[in-house]
């Protein structure tokens, strides 16, 4: 281990592994260690007695839930846009050759009670429940507009420069009631909360855009695909990546404690009495509490069930946005489900999980308007963890440290996060220009 690299990452969470992969791409020399003997970190997933073990101490858990490897129940899931940016990460870095992806089957919204379909493009809008019969060729004209907008082509823009008309403004021009923008700002554009109003239209525009794109991508219900065995296959393909490109991965490295001189800047890690000098660090916040700041909390419920989301057309795979409005919250609640179509569970079984960034200290309470729309469970956990963020100056120390995950079922901010992180390292941008058709989805 006494070598000198040019970054030691320490962490084997979905960022981390990301990060490690782009980096050995690069060329960079890359030690890889993670204090468990695990992968994937906060991120990983794991099997029944794994499960049981989390959250119920010792027990063994019930034989009427069928085989322990049948389940891949993972901690942070996350599905991800078919166009997004994720997809296009691990296309540039070749992954995708050691990961099967399937198309999920839907994607629904909360809205005054109910479950709903999302509408995604003119069509559907004019199809839908949620509006009436005047709202809907309204919201169809707005559909129209963001499909045929295109950033280069001011024909397309209809005399409005989205980088300066906010997104109220945008949809006051159509004059669609709060319900409907309610839906397209939280379902379609993914916003998690209502921030995104006051704010240029132009990247609501290009949120919607991604939404219909990537729905158009399989054909599918949804714009969301999933890797077959959940996402702890991703922290392993990039560790099999690294490998290709001769970096290192190390797991069960007892303390890992990173080392600095005397102005700060760091100059290796230590484990077991031996040192790795390296250049820069990149790391979760568990390994460097003392440079990250507690910014909030994420609730969530993980629960075993038997039978699919009710009223969401028995979709093997879904996600349903409850929209912060509709609940008198301050942000958005998120219900994830998925089931023995991609592998996470045995036959007939469902893995249902509710997650929100905590307002109160009761999970249970809380996240009941989404479990209410669960119907019966078998098992439920529950589960209330921090989310941090660097306070460091990253020029000053070397020290990259990713922010912990926050309560959205889909990847996107998760994968902003990584790229930032990436330009801060390197000093560059990563190359997304790549052919979408490299990531099929698995055949069925």
């Amino acid at each position: 281990m006494d070598e000198e690299y040019d970054v030691i990452v320490l962490g084997t969470g979905l960022k981390e592994c990301i990060l490690s992969g782009l980096l050995s791409v690069d060329g960079l020399k890359v030690l890889h260690m993670d204090r468990n003997d695990y992968y994937g970190g906060e991120s990983t997933s794991l099997n029944l007695i794994q499960l049981w073990k989390r959250f119920r101490g010792d027990d063994k858990p019930p034989s009427h839930l069928g085989s322990s490897r049948d389940y891949n129940v993972d901690m942070v899931p996350k599905f991800m846009m078919a166009n997004g940016t994720l997809v296009r990460v691990l296309i540039h870095t070749d992954v995708t050759k050691y990961l099967y992806f399937k198309a999920v089957d839907g994607s629904f919204v909360f809205n005054k009670g109910k479950v709903h379909k999302v509408p995604s493009n003119d069509m559907e809008a004019l199809k839908s429940p949620l509006m009436g019969i005047f709202e809907k060729r309204r919201a169809r004209k707005f559909f129209i507009y963001v499909q045929d907008y295109n950033e280069s082509d001011p024909k397309t823009h209809e005399g409005l420069d989205l980088t300066r008309v906010t997104t109220r403004e945008l949809i006051a021009k159509y004059g669609l009631d709060d319900n409907t923008v309610d839906f397209i700002g939280h379902a379609i554009a993914l916003h998690r909360d209502d921030r995104y109003l006051d704010e240029p239209a132009l990247d609501t525009v290009k949120r919607m855009k991604l939404y219909s794109e990537s729905l158009a991508r399989f054909q599918g219900g949804s714009p969301y695909i999933y890797p077959l065995y959940g996402l702890g296959e991703l922290p392993q393909g990039f560790a099999r990546l690294s490998a290709v490109y001769g970096g290192t991965y190390m797991l069960n490295k007892p303390e890992c404690k990173v080392e600095f001189d005397d102005e700060g800047k760091v100059v290796g890690v230590t484990s077991e009495g031996e040192t790795a000098k390296c250049k820069k660090v990149v790391c979760d916040p568990s390994y460097l509490p003392n440079k990250v700041r507690k910014v909030g909390r994420v609730a969530r419920a993980i629960a075993i069930m038997s039978h699919p989301i009710p009223n969401t057309n028995d979709s093997h795979s879904v996600q349903v946005i409850l929209p912060q409005k509709q609940l008198g919250r301050k942000s958005d609640m998120y219900l994830f489900c998925c089931s023995y179509s991609h592998n996470v569970a045995p036959k007939g079984k469902f893995i249902a999980f509710v997650s929100a960034e905590a307002e109160t200290d009761h999970p249970e309470s809380e996240l009941k308007p989404g479990i209410d729309l669960l119907g019966p469970v078998d098992e439920i956990f529950y589960d209330i963890h921090d989310r941090y963020e660097p306070v460091n100056e990253s020029t000053l120390d070397n020290c990259f440290i990713s922010t912990s995950y926050d309560a959205t079922t889909h990847f996107e901010s998760t994968v902003l996060d990584v790229l930032n992180m990436y330009t801060l390292i390197t000093g560059k941008v990563v190359d997304l220009g790549v052919d979408l058709s490299a990531a099929s989805a698995a055949e069925e």
